[in-house]
């Protein structure tokens, strides 16, 4: 848990410090002067000064800091209300507002940028996929809470959806891609089921906790054993790799989904039926249920593994900039669900919330591996990336983007605005993001005691 929540705080802290970075070269670039650059925050551990400008490590290690020449006497002007702020040469407010404005956009166009690169090289190299078939089972079966999506669109258990608007489908990943940003819109399926080819219509329910959109299937995954983890109630009772789950309890297993179902009341037993080389065995797992939630049954069934094709830079750097925008199109999607009934406390993570979630993230990939691991990492601190471009663009007040409307105000306007309208404006954007931020920290403490 400790290793998760530094990694994560290490992952969030570098995407914070890209932004900063923005700020710095583009400030430098217009002329501004920069009084001090922090990695980190907090009180200094080393510092140096190198061409007038104050360069720390700071003791927390999350993000970091770009401090201007002219905005201690911008704040002081502010709390003070005075009349005139001051406007010196080489200041940020002595900068025309046109560089302002650019100094402003650069912290989000720096996280763009490092979305793209990370993107570009997680692609470059090449990844490895782990995922299920586009196999399916209908949730309305397990969990018998009514119609589901799939149920009005006519789908079964059994059945292979292989196409979503056109776009071909060959695992249960790429049915959740195309499913999950479209709640509530129709959607054209074909599907496979024993050979011949449906076309149905389906739209999918928005899943209020998560704000994406849902069918109502659970993947389909044969009982084909693909690795016992050692000392679980599995390897005890001799279940090896390859071995086939025919029957558990005295109940069939056509898939993980029976299997699951057969635990579904908490047995202290499982007895099961084994195929291995044609010969049939009955096995008995003794359980224990440690998180109250899972059995340590220690089973992973069959998944399908690919690894995508190394990529030249140039088809690297246009794929990285695809899925920079795709994200970017996802989040702006995601952001338009907050307003059509999603549960606010689960759906909006808080700054705990992301840094567990950046280190689970990295704990599960490099679970898998260290390349998989890298590579699941650098993908979702990408997504944070674009997520902070938007959110650092909205026009709130005391965001960059509050700024930029501020300053472009100035610049139509022509002439400086007064300080205490500057004041004022600050004020509302300073609560509005302190609200949030209290907000989903009340829902990252919900998220944190559900654990």
């Amino acid at each position: 848990m400790i290793a998760r929540i530094l990694v994560g705080l290490l992952g969030l802290g570098v995407v914070v410090l890209v932004h900063e970075i923005g700020h710095f070269i583009v400030a430098r670039l217009m002329g501004i002067n920069v009084e001090a650059f922090s990695i980190g925050w907090g009180k200094a551990i080393w510092s140096r000064k190198i061409g007038g400008v104050e360069y720390r490590i700071g003791i927390l290690p999350i993000g970091g800091y770009c401090r201007m020449q002219g905005e201690a006497e911008f704040r002081d002007a502010l709390t003070n209300q005075k009349d005139e702020i001051p406007r010196d040469k080489g200041t940020f407010y002595g900068a025309t507002p046109l560089r302002r404005i650019l100094v402003a956009f650069a912290g989000p166009a720096a996280n763009a940028l490092f979305a793209i690169i990370v993107l570009s090289f997680v692609w470059g190299f090449g990844f490895e996929v782990h995922t299920l078939s586009n196999r399916v089972v209908l949730a309305s079966e397990i969990d018998n809470a009514g119609t589901y999506p799939a149920d009005k669109a006519g789908l079964m258990t059994g059945d292979r959806i292989v196409e979503v608007n056109g776009k071909p489908i060959t695992n249960y990943q790429e049915i959740q891609e195309s499913i999950a940003p479209y709640a509530g819109e129709k959607l054209k399926i074909k599907v496979d089921r024993s050979g011949s080819r449906l076309d149905m219509d389906i739209i999918p329910k928005l899943d209020s906790d998560t704000g994406a959109g849902k069918i109502g299937v659970y993947f389909w995954t044969d009982p084909i054993v693909e690795s016992v983890e050692p000392g679980s109630a599995a390897a005890i009772a001799g279940i090896r790799p390859g071995d086939v789950l025919l029957s558990a309890n005295k109940t069939a297993l056509r898939n993980s989904v029976d299997l699951s179902m057969a635990l579904k009341d908490k047995p202290t037993e499982l007895y099961v039926q084994v195929e291995r080389n044609g010969i049939t065995s009955d096995k008995t797992l003794v359980l224990s249920w440690p998180d109250k939630s899972s059995a340590d049954l220690g089973i992973d069934f069959m998944s399908i593994r690919f690894r995508t094709p190394r990529l030249s830079i140039p088809k690297a750097l246009v794929k990285g900039t695809e899925e920079t925008w795709k994200t970017f199109v996802l989040s702006l999607r995601s952001i338009s669900l907050l307003f059509r009934g999603v549960n606010l406390t689960k759906a909006v993570s808080g700054p705990v919330r992301i840094t567990y979630m950046v280190g689970d993230v990295a704990a599960e990939g490099f679970n898998t591996g260290v390349g998989a691991g890298f590579s699941a990492l650098a993908s979702f601190l990408a997504l944070l990336s674009v997520a902070l471009f938007i959110m650092n663009l909205l026009p709130i007040p005391a965001l960059d983007g509050g700024l930029i409307v501020l300053f472009a105000f100035e610049f139509f306007r022509r002439k400086a605005l007064h300080p205490k309208i500057i004041y004022r404006f600050q004020m509302v954007g300073t609560s509005l993001v302190f609200g949030l931020l209290l907000f989903s920290l009340f829902g990252d403490i919900l998220f944190l005691l559900g654990r």
